[in-house]
């Protein structure tokens, strides 16, 4: 038994799970399309290399397809046009009957980021998300209040954070390298970059700005 949220009504919905009946062929052709979306902020990726598309299920009997999302964060406001690509695909691709709902337990990660996603987001000059485990972000977070300021070296872990907790996870994390050239001499501008999910970052060595997909 599954539980979740449908994203047209916002209600709480639960289903039974897929009936050994249902064809393997036929849930194999319903992921392979809502899995060939693209991202919405990200077109570069599928929702399949987001990690976003969590499971396409179909009802033996009637031929129902329900795609369940997982969102990047719960106020995701890209989660509404996923929906409605998937959804509209799955229609264009014979499956008249659809359903998207949404799965939040468990929460996305990007660990959840695929090999192959983040090679496309190497190519398209974003520097993928480090694995959570390597930079401390799973579990609480030590904070301490003090001046503003940004700035943090990646390469050398020296530099200025926004309070000691961000002083020690920088010293400790590895290096963010520039999708552009390589280098590991990198610093941080600004938290947020064109998204909410994006920092912005800047190679000191070819002195190329570049965006980072923040780990979660």
């Amino acid at each position: 038994m599954v539980t979740g949220t449908d994203v047209v009504t916002g209600t709480d919905v639960v289903t039974g799970t897929v009936g050994a009946a249902v064809a393997g062929s036929t849930r194999d052709r319903a992921w392979a399309v809502a899995a060939a979306v693209p991202d919405p902020e990200l077109p570069m990726l599928t929702l399949a290399d987001l990690g976003v598309l969590a499971e396409v299920e179909v009802d033996g009997a009637g031929g129902a397809v329900t795609a369940w999302l997982t969102p990047t964060y719960s106020g995701c406001p890209a989660v509404a046009e996923m929906a409605a690509d998937v959804d509209r695909r799955l229609r264009a691709a014979g499956y008249p009957e659809v359903r998207v709902r949404l799965r939040l337990d468990p929460p996305w990660s990007t660990d959840l980021i695929t090999a192959e996603g983040r090679r496309k987001l190497s190519e398209a000059g974003i520097a993928p998300p480090r694995p959570t485990s390597a930079v401390g972000a799973s579990g609480p977070v030590p904070l301490a209040l003090g001046p503003t300021r940004t700035g943090v070296s990646a390469g050398t872990g020296a530099g200025t954070g926004a309070g000691v907790g961000a002083r020690s996870r920088a010293a400790v994390a590895p290096p963010v390298p520039c999708p552009l050239c390589g280098d590991t001499e990198t610093e941080e501008l600004s938290r947020f970059g064109s998204t909410a999910c994006k920092a912005l970052w800047r190679c000191r060595a070819c002195r190329e700005p570049f965006e980072r997909v923040k780990e979660i």
